[in-house]
């Protein structure tokens, strides 16, 4: 297929990134906030208070925080497919999608840009300063229609605290040339049987893709594809997940953005694996 794929660091945009304002994924995809910060959090440019990266935010009253710019303990979006989210999510039809390109082997259903993606999207569309959250540090800084943190950035990447044209991060709102997000894996044919344990049937439409293993977590059908890093068939955070969305009244697994990053990851392009010899690719490809 003609797209870009992950980690493709030459491109103009990429999904090496995406993940880079994350949707943490549900609970048993991603860590809570204390082991995040234990897996090196601080130390990745989702620091955006004092980590490595280029963009430092500093606040006018000495706030130090670092979960705040995408978490918060009281006032979350309860709307959003994330844990305690603290950002205002885009709306999702003003993203273009890969579908629209009319490719023909794209052989999967794509739907309105949602689910996870929408939370990775609520900084990496270029337009939403990454200051501006729900509920900022401090009393009274309160607003469901966001708030802006007072304070100033540092860095060159960055115009008015959102990630300037032509970074690679700036995946922007024409997603055509991104890897498809809400989009069927396997072309589609895998779905939730329903009940009171869900189980999945159906092992996808495409041959070209890996069979996902699934399981029922919390009363809940999950999918993922093992990728062995860990030697375990349990779902972990170096396999690919696939989210649950309904299509025509049925859960299916879609590939979102936290599919192949992990926002708490500590390597520079969030991958959930390393992508030596293209293996996040051929994680869900057989070609």
């Amino acid at each position: 297929m003609g797209w870009n794929w992950v980690a493709a660091a030459t491109t103009r945009k990429g999904l090496g990134t995406l993940a880079a304002a994350l949707g943490l994924a549900a609970l048993a995809v991603m860590p809570n906030i204390a082991s995040a910060q234990a897996t090196g959090i601080a130390n990745t440019k989702h620091n955006l208070r004092a980590g490595p990266g280029v963009n430092k935010f500093t606040s006018t009253d000495g706030n130090t925080e670092i979960c705040v710019f995408c978490h918060t303990p009281h006032g979350a979006d309860t709307a959003a497919a994330v844990p305690l989210w603290n950002r205002v999510l885009p709306g999702p039809g003003t993203f273009t999608t890969y579908d629209q390109l009319k490719t023909s082997t794209l052989d999967g259903k794509v739907l309105a840009v949602g689910s996870v993606s929408l939370a990775c999207l609520s900084c990496h569309d270029g337009a939403t300063a990454m200051s501006t959250v729900i509920n900022a540090p401090g009393s009274g800084n309160y607003n469901a229609a966001g708030f802006a943190m007072v304070g100033s950035w540092a860095g060159a990447n960055q115009t008015g605290g959102a990630i300037a044209a032509g970074i690679i991060t700036n995946i922007g709102k024409d997603l055509k040339d991104d890897h498809p997000i809400g989009i069927q894996y396997a072309g589609g044919g895998i779905v939730s049987t329903g009940g009171a344990t869900p189980t999945s049937s159906g092992t996808g439409k495409d041959p070209d893709f890996k069979v996902p293993q699934s399981a029922t977590l919390n009363n809940s059908l999950v999918w993922w594809v093992d990728t062995g890093a860990t030697g375990l068939t349990t779902r972990q955070k170096t396999d690919m997940i696939l989210y649950t969305r309904a299509d025509g009244g049925v859960d299916q697994p879609f590939v979102e953005c936290a599919s192949c990053h992990d926002p708490h990851s500590e390597n520079t392009t969030f991958l959930r694996i390393a992508n030596t010899g293209s293996a996040v690719c051929l994680a869900c490809h057989t070609k």
